[in-house]
């Protein structure tokens, strides 16, 4: 029976932050009855900011640390917790939050040399009372799980390494207790692979069992390469074929004597062939994380957990470079990171001050980065120390691509996926930042994609759509499907007649598809989801049509979070009601976000608490702001792509606009030319002066002899472009024609044309607009 004195307080909390489970310890704990609890905000009980909590939490798998909570009564209660951010087989996400609540002394220490044995085993070893609590653990177990002593003191396995095994670990040293005899089970701890673990009762002088060992024997000498001379560079990281192990060894062989504190992170998945990773952010995997035994275990990302680098962050950086960096953190670049990206929590916890950056390097290209850091205390790194870290890095490279070579045959890699990787087009009217995740199976290439695409008018559509499915035909799906939005969006069709359009496509495919191949997987892309928006800086309206697609999510400059009210629409080449267009208007300074991947309630819940903390950072570039918006809904790799899209709203003010309300007369043409005189000497444009005057003159006088009034001609002054468009009310569409020899007119098109960079009609609910783009850079 379990000592009253000694309990475990246990919760769990959903991705939106309401609990949903509540132990009697919990009960005992806090005061709070079950019912009184369970559904309402974990927030409520904290003794501090819930907004910091979320800061803290963001991208993490696992934390631990003091937490102030309130008790029933008022009381402020100072506790030690551990929390785990679990993920069921269905994709459902949430938080295991344990706490263990003893007054029991810690066992007596024995002979100097027996502590010294175990502290300094180069095997886990853990301790466990009677009642399965954890009594004791040594270093390299802390080393294993990334956790101190005290934040495992007095919690049961199932509680510090949560799953089936540490389960049926649990029921083997009961065995081991009652029957006084060793006893087996098959688990992991931390980044190691899955071996036996040796369960032996501790018995005392009497020859009662009194508590039981946990030790995690070396694995099989047969699976590893031949052991070297402790601290030779080519010896520590080539003691063993495994690719995580290999990565630990560096650490062991470089900290303290190179480093205060260490990281090593592998490309996930393992890339082959030449080149570096792809331009903007990196996903790597944690592969070891070692701080000098002297200042405590490391923290921070756990071992064996994603760690997504944003572009410009050193490890990116690094890998772009395929060469060693050195960093100062007290730099405001890098000190912005080191406090705000959650994998980088290990330099805030060494008190890193000088980090030296080295890739891991293969003739087939990078591998991963190790990172050392240097607290002030030390000098920074110099040159020697570069070399010494690059022979390291090196060996242990030599050993990960050793394991890689003799692991069991995998899937081939997937294909590359049809998103862009290049940067988005240039345009005046929003801030753009995009992440795109892949899947963390090998399905193949999925079908998240999205696009930005620069209108007429200085206007930018936004789309983002989700092909069902994976694999090869899946991508030439989204392939087919982008082009087909790029080519409707350049006739500036509205939101609601672009995706009636695409449906008729998906349409088209399927049936194309099932007539070649009855046995086909893919339908031709029926069910696809698609977002289409477009946002005018000049009137700063977005407006935005959607087929069974998750809404956009709106963060104005005063702070509110809010989902667009848009229509769903069925999915295409599903059928149904037709797609409706909503339009608002935005705030400058919006922040507008799209996103692709998860049920809708889910993904609505975690994006709008990550958007939450937009208005708290002002400062921080939409870049900071995507990779934490991403690592907030991705606490892990996840089980379909995801792909996220910011865009941070500008406007037109009127000193970049002028429009004018022109009469329905041959003699306004003469009056346009002084207009548009007038406005480019106010810009100081006065070398477009002639150029701009021929091109406003032929499309107003195209408006007076084929359109009907009113007439209006706007100048826009985006960025670097200079816009001319004249609108009538008239339908027609004006094209281009061949003039003979003797013709009158004919030609005013094609000089059009010929003058500007691009010129095109926008139809509208009423008229047309013929508008004319030039470069400002041209000229």
């Amino acid at each position: 029976m379990e000592r009253q004195s000694t309990y475990t307080a246990t919760a769990t909390i959903d991705e939106r932050g309401i609990l949903t489970g509540w132990s009697d310890g919990a009960r005992r704990l806090l005061g709070y009855e079950s019912p009184a609890v369970i559904g309402r905000p974990a927030a409520g009980l904290l003794a501090t900011d819930p907004a910091a909590a979320r800061r803290t939490l963001a991208g993490q798998g696992r934390w631990h640390g003091t937490v102030p909570l309130r008790h029933q009564d008022g009381r402020r209660l100072e506790l030690n917790v551990l929390a785990h951010r679990r993920t069921s087989g269905t994709g459902r996400t949430d938080w295991l939050v344990v706490s263990a609540v003893t007054d029991r002394p810690q066992p007596p220490r024995g002979d100097p040399l027996e502590e010294w044995t175990f502290l300094q085993s180069p095997f886990p070893l853990a301790v466990f009372g009677p009642d399965l609590r954890l009594l004791r653990a040594n270093r390299r177990l802390e080393d294993a799980l990334a956790l101190p002593e005290a934040a495992m003191r007095g919690l049961r396995l199932a509680h510090i390494v949560p799953g089936t095994a540490s389960e049926e670990a649990e029921r083997s040293m009961r065995a081991a207790l009652e029957s006084g005899r060793p006893q087996e089970a098959r688990g992991r701890l931390g980044a190691d692979l899955a071996r036996t673990l040796a369960l032996t009762p501790l018995k005392d002088a009497d020859g009662r069992v009194r508590a039981v060992c946990l030790s995690l024997p070396p694995p099989d000498p047969g699976a590893a390469g031949p052991r070297r001379p402790a601290g030779e560079a080519d010896g520590r990281a080539a003691t063993t074929a495994d690719q995580v192990l290999a990565a630990q060894e560096l650490g062991k062989a470089t900290v303290p004597r190179l480093a205060d504190a260490m990281t090593v992170d592998l490309l996930d998945p393992p890339r082959s062939g030449p080149g570096g990773p792809p331009p903007g952010q990196v996903v790597l995997r944690r592969a070891a994380l070692r701080a000098d035994p002297g200042g405590g275990p490391a923290r921070g990302t756990c071992v064996g957990e994603a760690v997504v680098c944003p572009a410009g962050s050193p490890p990116a950086r690094c890998l772009a470079t395929a060469r060693p960096l050195l960093y100062d953190t007290a730099e405001p670049g890098i000190a912005e990171w080191a406090a705000l990206d959650p994998c980088a929590g290990w330099l805030r916890a060494s008190g890193t001050r000088f980090l030296l950056a080295v890739p891991l390097l293969t003739g087939d290209g990078p591998l991963g980065v190790a990172l050392f850091g240097r607290t002030p205390g030390r000098e920074p790194f110099g040159p020697q120390d570069v070399r010494l870290a690059e022979e390291f890095a090196a060996k242990a490279a030599a050993c990960v691509e050793q394991a890689r070579a003799e692991a069991p045959p995998r899937a081939p890699a997937p294909l590359p996926h049809g998103l862009p990787p290049h940067p988005p087009p240039g345009q005046a009217a929003l801030e753009i930042a995009t992440r795109w995740l892949p899947a963390a199976t090998g399905t193949g290439p999925g079908g998240d994609w999205f696009d930005v695409i620069p209108l007429s008018g200085a206007r930018v559509a936004l789309v983002v759509g989700d092909v069902v499915g994976h694999g090869i035909r899946v991508s030439a799906t989204v392939g087919r499907l982008r082009t087909a939005v790029r080519t409707l969006a350049d006739v500036d069709l509205p939101p609601d007649e672009l995706l009636t359009h695409l449906d008729d496509l998906v349409l088209r495919l399927a049936a194309d598809e099932g007539s070649a191949d009855p046995a086909a997987e893919s339908a031709g892309g029926i069910g696809t989801t698609c977002l289409y928006a477009v946002y005018d800086p000049v009137s700063r309206r977005c407006g935005a049509a959607r087929a069974g697609h998750p809404p956009p999510a709106v963060v104005t400059p005063d702070g509110t979070v809010r989902f667009l009210d848009v229509p769903a629409g069925p999915p295409l080449g599903m059928g149904g009601p037709p797609f409706e267009t909503v339009e608002t208007e935005l705030p400058e300074g919006s922040l507008l976000a799209l996103c692709t991947n998860g049920p809708s309630g889910a993904r609505d819940h975690a994006l709008g608490r990550a958007l939450e903390r937009v208005p708290e950072e002002p400062a921080s570039s939409l870049d900071s702001v995507c990779d934490r918006v991403l690592a907030e809904l991705l606490g892990h790799r996840p089980e379909d792509d995801t792909a996220l899209l910011l865009a941070r709203t500008r406007a037109l003010h009127g000193d970049r606009v002028a429009c004018w309300e022109l009469d329905n007369e041959p003699t306004v043409v003469s009056r346009v030319r002084r207009y548009v005189d007038e406005q480019l000497s106010a810009w100081d444009l006065e070398e477009a002066t002639f150029t701009t005057e021929l091109i406003a003159s032929e499309l107003v006088t195209n408006a007076l002899r084929y359109g009907r009034p009113p007439i209006r001609l706007r100048l826009l002054r985006p960025g670097t472009g200079l816009i001319c468009e004249v609108y009538d009310a008239g339908g027609s569409t004006p094209h281009m024609r061949r003039a003979r020899i003797f013709d009158e007119g004919g030609r005013g098109l094609l000089l059009v044309a010929q003058l500007a960079e691009r010129w095109g009609t926008r139809h509208e609910r009423t008229g047309k607009t013929v508008w004319a783009e030039q470069s400002l850079t041209a000229l």
